[in-house]
């Protein structure tokens, strides 16, 4: 399993699964990612309260769950990832109600994910934001005790500040409990302008820190909103107005000319220039057709001088 969470690769992300989803088309999406060779599925037990009639979280998982129980031999061949933190514990009522990060709020959330998701362990438990009401020896604890009972195979923090990771690093050894080995942030080829906050409630964009962070203590580095919600290809889904400078204008202009020189899309290069950096994408589908095409950015090699081009661009 550490060398799978280590290599770049292509993780799907299930999100919208169960609510803007439908369970046949996330059924069809996954048997595909499946078939294609993808190892890695990432969801949240909060996912997605916001598309839900019911102002609460889980459609995701049951959706995975439901998946797994039609097809009972994908648990062996599959990574399992899930998150906890966010999820509302009154319908429309989030961020107040939101389960935060007590070990109490880590057992809860994870049974819950657990009991939806119709298994006996995730093989990587995401600390999915920060919650700085509790006290982070109580959360690096709580995290412990779910490595410790098998319920989780692998530690993780999404959306935390680097510094927050190695001191709750720091905790988990002085307790001898399981260290948090993965991050996952906010990356894309374009970069907004410096101290620019994007729409998306939540978000914690990659600073160069975290990336070097990440290669110096060996942690596996997952990066979410890598296609920017089709901001490279689609007219109708313009990049947010925080990417409106002349380095995404430099930006487009090479990764167009990449994406001839390769022969492939520019997702795919995007997808490429990721993985090239040791990240892992984590992208999301509706149509089998985006599986096919983030999957074929595994076969996408960038020169060396393709890759000086994008720096020099950025």
């Amino acid at each position: 399993m550490t060398a799978q969470l280590h290599t770049p690769q292509i993780i799907l992300g299930t999100m919208d699964h169960g609510t803007r989803v439908d369970e046949s088309t996330a059924f069809r999406l996954l048997d595909r990612f499946v078939e294609a060779g993808g190892h890695w599925l990432d969801t949240a037990n909060c996912y997605s309260f916001w598309s839900d009639p019911t102002g609460l979280g889980g459609a995701s998982e049951r959706t995975l769950g439901a998946w797994m129980r039609a097809n009972p031999g994908a648990r062996s061949t599959i990574g399992l990832a899930t998150k906890v933190r966010q999820d509302p514990l009154v319908a429309h009522s989030w961020p107040e109600s939101a389960e935060g990060l007590s070990a109490d709020a880590i057992r809860a959330g994870l049974d819950g994910s657990l009991e939806r998701l119709g298994v006996d362990h995730v093989d990587l438990l995401w600390a999915h934001a920060e919650d700085r009401s509790v006290d982070l020896a109580e959360t690096v604890a709580g995290f412990g005790e779910a490595v410790a009972q098998g319920r989780a195979i692998r530690i993780g923090a999404a959306n935390h500040a680097s510094w927050r990771v190695q001191q709750a690093r720091e905790l988990a050894r002085r307790q001898g409990v399981a260290e948090w080995s993965a991050l996952q942030l906010r990356h894309s080829l374009v970069q907004p302008r410096p101290g620019t906050t994007v729409p998306e409630a939540g978000h914690k964009l990659l600073q160069p820190d975290d990336l070097d962070f990440a290669r110096s203590e060996g942690l596996a580095l997952w990066c979410y909103t890598p296609l920017l919600m089709g901001g490279y290809t689609r007219a109708d889904r313009p990049f947010s107005d925080g990417y409106a400078h002349p380095g995404t204008e430099r930006v487009l202009r090479v990764l167009d000319e990449v994406a001839r020189e390769v022969g492939a899309t520019p997702n795919q290069v995007v997808l490429a220039w990721l993985m090239s950096q040791g990240i892992s994408p984590l992208v999301g589908a509706s149509r089998v057709e985006q599986i096919d095409e983030a999957m074929g950015a595994r076969e996408v090699t960038l020169s060396a001088h393709q890759l000086r081009r994008f720096a020099e661009a950025r």
